[in-house]
């Protein structure tokens, strides 16, 4: 069989992302980093070319995720062209996250394709000593073999010392290479663009969060409570002396919860209470005391499932597969994309928007449950995480809004 003069590309994710995020955040955490991965994997691909002289095969990405569950940037990067995404597992051991089978399934790719002479060259972005039986297979079944390290940190290495004695060829990529698709976050606690700000939430938007109201409550009880700019009636918990800022956020459903008399056995939801955010479920104002459940505004209101035919539901799919990266400000946005243009009635559209920022508990539901699919879940306890929760419904709501403003700007003109 004749050997193909072509090039093939295996990344040990855990590996580059790592050091890169050491390099340039001080940590190996891959949180600390941002990765444009459509300009890495260009990147990869010019430079093995360059390297090798050789035209690019395909570059496989090995990685770990909770349960083998791809999470949104292995969606996003296994439909780039020339990419295959292999995943192992990923758990968490005395409060550390660890890769578990990526080493053998690495051994697996590159001595199969060694084997089946599929390639000439093959560049290994790693740093792991336990490829080192790959890497001689590979060079007895005659491949040239190149290791890539990532720039150290400490200015010594990050590679076993076997491995980059064994590899044919070396190279080190250094930080304004790394820099051209990674840099370090800038820690400003912001998980999503922000809803554009709407009057009707003022009071919400201005309400303590719970350990501010309960000390509050237990410095000052007989204060009254702040009266929203908006005109709208108080909000439980607040006080004209200790509001805080805006930008502490929304309050969520736990965040109500909190807002109780300190050590009360069980706890005393006031009077006034007002759940505004994520579903219908919870204390809500009725007029006249009505009981707690879903209100007849939006029981009428459709859900996404009963509006898609299943010509639809087979081309959402696909499209999720293919085009949408699982962002989760981004899935918000596709979901009520999807659910605005199939709705048979425009009205509709207003019965949700008077009920900003809270999306019906059916609806909200459904919404999660589609997060779900993106790998958004925390493994620990199959939830998804507070902060994407708040991303996923933002973006719904950003997506509603600009909809919204595109119709009233239409019917203007």
């Amino acid at each position: 069989m004749e050997r193909v003069d072509r090039c093939v590309v295996l990344v040990d994710a855990g590996y580059l992302l790592g050091a890169a995020a050491s390099l340039l955040a001080g940590e190996p955490a891959r949180s600390r980093i941002t990765v444009d991965h459509t300009a890495l994997i260009q990147g990869l691909r010019e430079l093995a070319e360059r390297d090798t002289e050789r035209p690019l095969l395909r570059i496989y990405w090995f990685d770990g995720a909770p349960d083998r569950v791809p999470q949104p940037e292995h969606r996003r990067l296994r439909v780039m062209p020339r990419v295959t995404v292999r995943l192992g597992a990923l758990t968490r051991s005395d409060g550390r996250w660890a890769q578990k089978g990526v080493d053998a399934a690495m051994h697996a790719e590159l001595t199969e394709l060694a084997r089946n002479r599929a390639c000439s060259d093959v560049v290994l972005v790693t740093g792991d000593g336990d490829l080192l039986p790959g890497l001689m297979s590979a060079k007895e079944h005659g491949v040239a073999v190149h290791l890539w390290a990532v720039q150290a940190a400490d200015g010594d290495y990050n590679q076993s010392e076997d491995l980059v004695a064994e590899a044919d060829e070396r190279r080190v990529l250094d930080r304004a290479w790394i820099t051209t698709a990674v840099r370090a976050k800038e820690l400003t606690g912001v998980c999503a663009p922000q809803p554009v700000p709407r009057p009707e939430i003022a009071a919400i938007l201005s309400a303590p969060l719970p350990e501010a109201a309960l000390a509050a409550a237990t410095a000052a009880p007989a204060s009254a409570p702040e009266t929203a700019r908006n005109g709208s009636r108080p909000v439980a918990g607040s006080t004209t002396a200790t509001a805080p800022p805006a930008s502490k956020g929304v309050p969520t459903p736990k965040d109500l919860a909190g807002l109780r008399a300190p050590g009360s056995q069980p706890p005393q939801h006031p009077a006034t209470a007002t759940l505004r955010w994520s579903s219908d479920k919870g204390w809500i104002e009725r007029p006249g005391g009505g009981a707690p459940g879903e209100p007849p505004e939006s029981a009428s209101l459709p859900t996404l499932a009963q509006l898609t035919s299943a010509e639809q539901r087979w081309a959402d799919r696909e499209e999720d597969i293919t085009t949408v990266g699982g962002d989760p400000f981004e899935v918000g946005q596709v979901f009520a994309r999807r659910w605005m243009e199939r709705l048979p009635e425009a009205g509709h559209v207003q019965k949700l928007s008077v009920m900003y920022p809270r999306i019906p508990h059916r609806i909200d539901g459904e919404l999660l449950r589609y997060a779900a699919r993106f790998g958004l879940l925390a493994h620990k306890d199959d939830q998804i995480d507070e902060h994407d929760r708040y991303a996923i419904r933002a973006g719904f709501w950003r997506e509603i809004d600009v909809r919204t403003a595109g119709d009233h700007t239409s019917a203007g003109e």
